[in-house]
């Protein structure tokens, strides 16, 4: 095992609190990208990438500690299916990390605060779910081998860490499944760590009815996962959910959820009401059950990312 430095430690050693970022695609629809694809997000890659770098920005801006690229969705399978090489598309995946470092490299240039850490990249890798997009990654009952989903993953997860993110987001992980051959592609790349959120099917068990407790337990001896977690789940499940992690594991908890409305896979759109306008006063709940790593997925802003920033930071010392 390598003997870098473990990002997520390092920020967690001076602060109570790692600030993830919040949604990508919505932001993106801001900007009047189209993302009704199969690419979803990656689609943006092709089109528009310096959207994405601006994005990226404006969530350093609020108060991120950390921005999560891009290839949440960016596949090679995918890329070849659009009419890209191979080459090229291993080119774009590795693009995702690019325009997330230059990002963050731009603006820690300009921030003259010594309250936050230098923010980390986290590279995305989404469930194979993702590339079939048709809301697989809240299901997780692919029916595919260990195989199949190692070869699926793995040039991706080379094209990312060659890039240089600090680290890999293993996230929307539905099953345990595709979540142990994730773990185990991490071997292949020493010096790597990673996240591991999974999408749920309710508080106590991921999409793919496995129970949560029984996850957390089984990557509590993996060295690379160093933080585990949830996301893209109602805020309404969280706490419940951090107290069975907490609960079975010494990890770092991460918790990032949807805004609370529900995704219609088949017609690729969001109903129902939000519930997570409060995230900045949801996050006192959740650190106090245990999460140390709090953001946003789906349908979240800068705005809310700002409003936790500024909750936590401003009061930091007050709270180690």
């Amino acid at each position: 095992m390598s003997t870098k430095i473990n990002p997520i430690e390092a920020i967690l050693r001076d602060h109570p609190l790692m600030i993830l970022d919040g949604a990508l695609a919505t932001e993106l629809e801001k900007h009047g990208c189209d993302l009704n694809d199969p690419l979803w997000s990656a689609r943006v890659l092709l089109e528009n990438p310096e959207v994405i770098y601006q994005v990226h920005t404006d969530y350093f801006q609020a108060g991120a500690d950390c921005a999560i690229t891009a290839s949440y969705q960016a596949t090679i399978d995918g890329f070849i299916k659009h009419g890209l090489s191979e080459q090229e598309a291993v080119e774009v995946i590795k693009n995702t990390v690019m325009l997330a470092k230059r990002a963050r490299d731009d603006f820690w240039k300009e921030e003259m605060q010594n309250v936050r850490p230098k923010p980390l990249v986290a590279a995305s890798v989404g469930p194979y779910g993702a590339y079939l997009a048709d809301g697989s990654e809240y299901v997780g009952n692919y029916g595919v081998t260990d195989e199949a989903l190692a070869d699926f993953h793995r040039p991706r997860m080379a094209a990312l860490l060659e890039a240089g993110a600090d680290l890999l987001a293993f996230e929307t992980i539905p099953s345990l499944q595709e979540a142990i051959v994730l773990d185990s592609l991490l071997k292949d790349f020493p010096h790597a760590y990673a996240w591991l959120s999974f999408s749920l099917r309710n508080e106590q068990a991921i999409s793919d009815g496995t129970l949560l407790s029984e996850c957390a337990k089984v990557f509590e001896n993996s060295r690379q996962i160093v933080a585990i977690g949830l996301n893209c789940a109602p805020s309404s499940v969280v706490t419940e959910a951090v107290k069975v992690l907490k609960a079975n594991t010494e990890k770092p908890v991460i918790v990032y959820p949807n805004s609370g409305e529900i995704y219609d896979p088949e017609t690729k759109t969001w109903h129902g009401n939000e519930a997570c306008n409060g995230l900045d006063s949801q996050s006192e709940e959740w650190y106090q059950v245990g999460a140390r790593l709090i953001g946003g997925c789906c349908r979240t802003t800068p705005r809310q990312i700002e409003q936790v920033s500024r909750k936590w930071r401003s009061n930091s010392q007050n709270r180690i």
